[in-house]
């Protein structure tokens, strides 16, 4: 999948776990750890902001695209 989610290394940064993570932004560890994973299919802009805002990055630091394969032009 071209987007790259980069959640664990965010969390690891800052030494926070998905628990405690989950417990700041009220959602279940376990959708954290889908989001952390990367396979969620979506992600609502309420959490994406409730992870910044927790985390104190962009989300630009939590999601990256980096396409499969370069076509040429």
């Amino acid at each position: 999948m071209p987007i790259v989610v980069n959640l664990d290394v965010e969390l690891a940064k800052r030494k926070m776990t998905v628990n405690q993570l989950a417990a700041a932004i009220g959602i279940t560890p376990a959708n954290v750890s889908v989001l952390k994973s990367g396979r969620a299919k979506a992600v609502r802009f309420s959490t994406l902001e409730a992870i910044c805002r927790v985390l104190g990055c962009q989300p630009g630091d939590l999601l990256v695209y980096a396409p499969d394969e370069v076509h040429d032009s």
